[in-house]
């Protein structure tokens, strides 16, 4: 078994005052407490600076920890080297060794483990074949596509059968046709393998498209885990509300005290298909700017309540400066207190929904 937990783990930046006690600074980590369940695809996700490399080097064993505990498994690897932690890591920049072919890079780390000769041949074979890269063993690095030498880099981590792989934003030096198709392999290497594979990335349509566990962070702290669906469907704050989806949820701020959320695919133009009753919340506004994304359009239109995204497959432009009435409907509205978490009483949101339709 391979799930990971984390008990209070904190990492501190900065020299204490005196011996003994903690260091003063900054709290990159701050008193993180979690289960990664086994054989889970989870992804640590947020904006740069949030603590999630740090958070996976921690796990790595490669940062240092200030307080807490790590758990793979049923062993507390808290104190155990890297190379003691049966974990293998998958790095931003490949880390190929350039003068060898693709064969020798994998093998390197077996012949160091002093693995049989044969039983290296055989783990080198069947891990070419998993990322498809059997032709190219006797290529060197400098013959291989950005996509390909990452493969390596996954070969030679999957060779040494570890009970966790860690990725710090594997993908993110690729073009985006290749992490487009990266991130497919990367979930069916995943699923052939039944490991559990804890993966970094900032970008949260990665995030949501490859992980079924998804680890929100924000300046230290988790700020929700839950399933893509659950982080999406049911956010458990302003932060996360905005942060995920493309774009984040429209956050309005209320006269009355208190922040209302709709998603820009919940609401609709009136010349739309969607039909409209009078319980409904019609806004006017002007449209500022329209991105065309191929079978979308992204608008950004401004409505006396504040300037919201709406997005939608009709094939019904607006142009820019053109005059539009938004529909909002009850079904579609989130709302936050003033702590900026989720509230979910329907009765509360439909005062507030009913308050803004009067104002």
């Amino acid at each position: 078994m391979s799930k990971i937990d984390l008990f209070n783990l904190t990492k501190i930046y900065g020299e204490p005052k005196r011996k003994g006690l903690l260091p003063e600074g900054t709290k990159a980590v701050n008193s993180v407490t979690m289960t990664i369940p086994d054989k889970s695809f989870t992804v640590l996700v947020g904006p740069s600076g949030c603590g999630k490399t740090t958070l996976l080097r921690m796990i790595a064993g490669l940062e240092q920890i200030t307080l807490g505990t790590i758990k793979i498994g049923d062993v507390d690897v808290t104190n155990l080297e890297p190379g003691d932690r049966g974990i293998a890591m998958v790095f931003q920049a490949y880390a190929l060794y350039p003068h060898m072919t693709v064969w020798k890079n994998v093998e390197f780390g077996l012949a160091n483990a002093r693995m049989p000769k044969y039983e290296i041949n055989q783990r080198i074979k069947e891990v070419l074949k998993l990322v498809g890269l059997e032709e190219y063993a006797n290529r060197r690095p400098a013959n291989l596509s950005g996509g390909q030498r990452q493969r390596v880099a996954l070969a030679r981590a999957i060779a040494k059968k570890p009970e966790v792989f860690l990725m710090d934003e594997p993908l993110s030096n690729l073009d985006a046709k290749l992490r487009s198709e990266m991130r497919t392999e990367l979930i069916q290497i995943h699923k052939s393998l039944s490991s559990t594979f804890v993966y970094v990335t900032h970008d949260q349509i990665e995030a949501m498209t490859m992980g079924d566990n998804i680890v929100v962070m924000d300046q230290g702290l988790i700020m929700q885990v839950g399933s893509p669906e659950e982080i999406h469907d049911e956010p458990a704050n302003l932060f996360v509300a905005q942060f995920i989806g493309d774009p984040g949820m429209n956050i309005i701020k209320l006269p009355h005290g208190g922040f209302m959320g709709f998603r820009p695919r919940s609401i609709y133009f009136t010349d739309s298909d969607v039909a409209i009753d009078e319980k409904d919340l019609i806004l006017r506004g002007k449209v500022l700017a329209v991105e065309n994304h191929g079978s979308e359009k992204l608008y950004f239109v401004d409505l006396k309540i504040g300037n919201i995204y709406l997005k939608e497959a009709s094939r019904n432009i607006k142009t820019i400066g053109e005059t539009v009435e938004v529909v909002v409907k009850l079904n579609n509205v989130y709302l936050f207190d003033d702590n900026e978490r989720r509230i979910y009483e329907k009765d509360q949101v439909k005062i507030a929904y009913d308050k803004l339709k009067r104002s």
